[in-house]
């Protein structure tokens, strides 16, 4: 039986939001090393598949599987996010993605010192992901129902939004999907490679 692995993975504050909420259940990645067009065939990792083809299966133990960072289905991702220590009273660690005034010790007064995601110990985390599928796609090839489940936010004029934060929507989920991709610095126009992964929600 394969091993399981466990990888952290980073996520802003409203996609842990999302995820909580379950509007999140897939995310997309930038592949580290873009495939080559070579003549009519796209190559990468050892692997290869004709252009048009819009979706490739990381299929475990193929080429393709073996060099996702992000693991195979069934591996587990733990969230990172930014956190705090020492601040509620009846757990040891706050989340900024969640946190309310009502959650700290009394008479706390002083600024919280949020700690960035990327520090997130494992024992601090509290959510956990099972991969249940990795695929390699072009980032524009995004589907309507692919870009809702990426946890674009449905406002209350049933618009779609990059987040739960704010700022311009959308008549559809793929525009806002772009924003949110860009509000992190993506490159939209670029259309590169991504890892396609999606997951569910298991028992930290």
């Amino acid at each position: 039986m394969p091993e399981i692995k466990e990888r952290p993975i980073l996520f802003s504050a409203p996609m842990v939001r999302a995820i909580l909420e379950g509007r999140k259940t897939v995310t997309r990645r930038t592949m580290k090393v873009q495939p080559v067009l070579n003549g009519n065939l796209w190559q990468v990792y050892g692997a290869g598949w004709s252009n048009g083809v819009t979706s490739v299966p990381a299929v475990p133990g193929h080429s393709l599987s073996t060099k996702c960072p992000y693991g195979t289905p069934g591996d587990r991702l733990w969230v990172r996010e930014t956190f705090a220590c020492g601040l509620c009273t009846d757990q040891p660690y706050a989340y900024r993605a969640t946190h309310a005034p009502e959650d700290l010790e009394a008479g706390w007064h002083d600024p919280i010192k949020w700690k960035p995601s990327i520090h997130m110990p494992r024992a601090a985390s509290r959510i956990l992901l099972e991969i249940t599928d990795v695929r390699v796609e072009r980032l524009q090839d995004i589907t309507y129902e692919q870009a809702a489940a990426e946890g674009v936010h449905r406002g209350p004029l049933r618009e779609w939004c990059a987040s739960d934060e704010g700022g311009a929507c959308h008549k559809y989920p793929v525009p806002a999907f772009r924003d949110l991709w860009q509000s992190v610095g993506g490159d939209w126009e670029a259309n590169p490679w991504v890892w396609v992964v999606e997951f569910k929600r298991g028992t930290p």
